[in-house]
């Protein structure tokens, strides 16, 4: 089975969209002293809440993806991570290396992951649709 690819004619998430939290795998012991945890899993992912601006296509490219590729969000998928991947590598000072050509050399960063709860909402923002849903990125 092939692993569905976020559809590259969508745009990158908005940034001010973007929020990330892990997953909690902690158990709380009980206690009456100091707290104390201890772990519930071996490893946890990664929760992030991002949005996108889209047109009435874009809208229908992110549904068909959503409702046919994913499955209505039962199925995982491979996606850009939208904070890292095509920014350019810096140097300690903050300066992008670049190639013999002057062309900044560029990052590349994917995710594996799946729709999260609650599922995707939209709102029109004039003439476009906000699209906004949330992900766990895979361990």
């Amino acid at each position: 089975m092939n692993i569905p690819v976020w559809p590259d004619t969508l745009p990158a998430p908005l940034r001010a969209g973007y929020l990330a939290q892990r997953q909690d795998i902690r158990v709380r012991r009980a206690s009456n002293g100091p707290p104390g945890y201890r772990r519930r899993f071996s490893s946890g992912a990664e929760l992030v809440t991002l949005a996108i601006e889209v047109t009435r296509s874009g809208k229908a490219v992110f549904d068909q993806f959503y409702d046919l590729d994913t499955r209505f969000g039962t199925l995982p998928f491979k996606m850009p991570d939208p904070a890292t991947d095509g920014r350019p590598l810096l140097t300690e000072s903050g300066v992008p290396l670049l190639t013999d050509t002057g062309a900044p050399i560029l990052l590349s960063a994917s995710w594996i992951c799946i729709f999260g709860d609650p599922v995707p909402s939209e709102r029109i923002v004039g003439g476009r649709f906000e699209i906004t849903f949330n992900v766990a990125v895979m361990p």
